[in-house]
């Protein structure tokens, strides 16, 4: 008996052994319409690339056609205000090319949309992005305007020089255009591709504020202090899936400057075993091979956000869900890096991965599932809430564990489909910044 348990016990850790050196396997389980990859080039400018992707799926779900959004024409109208901003705060504000996805939602609703074709925001459409001294001429600009502020010296019309630098960079923008033999207005072409910006919510999951109302989240890029839904991790992941299940897609701000995101390998993952802790051969098999991953609680994740481990990085597009043979839910995310990887621009993103880094969603308000909208008070109705009766396994925390919904079984047991064709275009020969 005791040689027989001992044979067990070698089966069992060799099984074990041989499983972790498998290869990762996918089977797409759905992937919601979007547009061809793009680049941000030498630009922190990810937000609003990533809006822009999310904006052109909202399209495309809506019935639109050939939607290609001007990113540069929303940049231009944010960096603006943020002169604006930064002087009017005498300097005590963040001044930077970074910004987040209620930026470029505001300045849709304020000043409308227009195609990149009809407004490139470049000299050169050909050219790569990169807006270095761009931004240092700003703040250069603002950091005079705060001094003349100080003594009482500012001009009524100092505004008409940033409009000057931003017109040399950007171009003039036209007060209408002609697109697909229409005439339209910046903001009749908002209309026209049915954008209403107050469907789009952002969601997020801290402890240092309380669950089930608004906050303002405190990272350097919300300067223009945007509220977000404070929920617990299990449910802001219920947000991200119920979006995908039904035709949404999801606007992404994330942590990637970590060992466990390779935009090269076209993967993200939360590896059980520290970089510093594997050998060579382990070092080479990350991203290739199958591994474990750490299970993300509510707890660690507020302590790697209180101990700036994770940070408000990088933003991209979720787009669909995929069925990992080893451990279950990924998610397929559209980056603005140009086509890296054999993956050709998108990561694909493991649950784990998403519980950790997740700074926040944005996501349409009909794409929340209806207890949530409920407990936020979005429409009315009794709230009923069920506690976690089981652990959760492959780092997910109980509250995931929760009934998957008609359209969605469990990542296991998920059936592939047709892999959807979408636009594609040439890679840029340079890596492209974060935000």
């Amino acid at each position: 008996m005791k040689k027989l348990l001992l044979s067990l016990l070698f089966l069992a850790g060799t099984l074990a052994v041989f499983a972790q050196v498998e290869p990762y396997e996918f089977k797409e389980y759905k992937r919601n319409k979007t547009t061809a990859v793009k680049s941000q080039d030498q630009t922190g400018t990810c937000w609003a690339f990533s809006t822009a992707s999310f904006l052109e799926s909202e399209a495309l779900r809506l019935g639109k056609k050939d939607v290609d959004l001007s990113e540069m024409y929303i940049v231009r109208h944010i960096y603006r205000q943020k002169c604006e901003n930064y002087v009017r705060r005498q300097g005590n504000a963040q001044f930077s090319e970074g910004g987040l996805a209620h930026d470029a939602i505001n300045a849709v609703a304020q000043f409308g949309i227009m195609p990149e074709s009809e407004y490139p925001g470049r000299k050169d459409p050909k050219a790569p992005f990169n807006h270095s001294k761009l931004v240092k001429n700003l703040k250069s600009i603002c950091d005079e305007s705060v001094k003349l502020g100080k003594d009482g010296k500012l001009p009524t019309d100092w505004l008409t020089r940033v409009d000057q630098v931003l017109d040399e960079e950007f171009g003039k923008v036209p007060t209408k255009f002609t697109f697909n033999n229409v005439v339209f207005t910046p903001t009749s072409y908002r209309d026209y591709l049915n954008f209403k910006t107050e469907d789009y919510v952002t969601v997020t999951s801290f402890t240092h504020h309380p669950f089930w109302g608004k906050f303002i989240l405190e990272v350097p890029d919300n300067w223009a202090n945007g509220e977000m839904y404070n929920l617990p991790i299990g449910d802001l992941m219920r947000c991200a899936k119920n979006s995908i299940e039904l035709g949404y897609t999801v606007e992404w701000d994330a942590d990637v400057s970590n060992e466990g995101f390779s935009a090269q390998n076209g993967l993200a993952i939360v590896p059980s075993t520290p970089w510093k802790d594997k050998d060579g051969i382990a070092q080479t098999n990350t991203f290739k091979m199958w591994e474990p991953e750490t299970k993300i609680t509510q707890e660690l994740r507020q302590q790697l956000f209180d101990r700036q481990v994770t940070t408000d990085d990088h933003l991209m597009h979720i787009v669909g869900l995929l069925d990992e043979k080893h451990s279950g839910m990924y998610y397929v995310v559209k980056n603005s890096w140009g086509e890296v990887s054999d993956n050709k621009g998108y990561v694909y993103c493991s649950e784990a991965y998403m519980r950790q880094n997740t700074i926040s969603f944005t996501v349409h308000k009909e794409a929340i599932p209806e207890d949530i909208k409920r407990r936020l008070g979005m429409i009315p109705g009794e709230v009923t809430i069920e506690k976690p009766t089981s652990s959760g396994k492959n780092g997910r925390s109980p509250e995931m564990d929760i009934k998957p919904s008609p359209n969605l079984r469990r990542p296991s047991k998920l059936t592939p489909v047709e892999k959807s064709t979408t636009p594609t275009q040439k890679a840029p020969s340079k890596k492209t910044s974060d935000n």
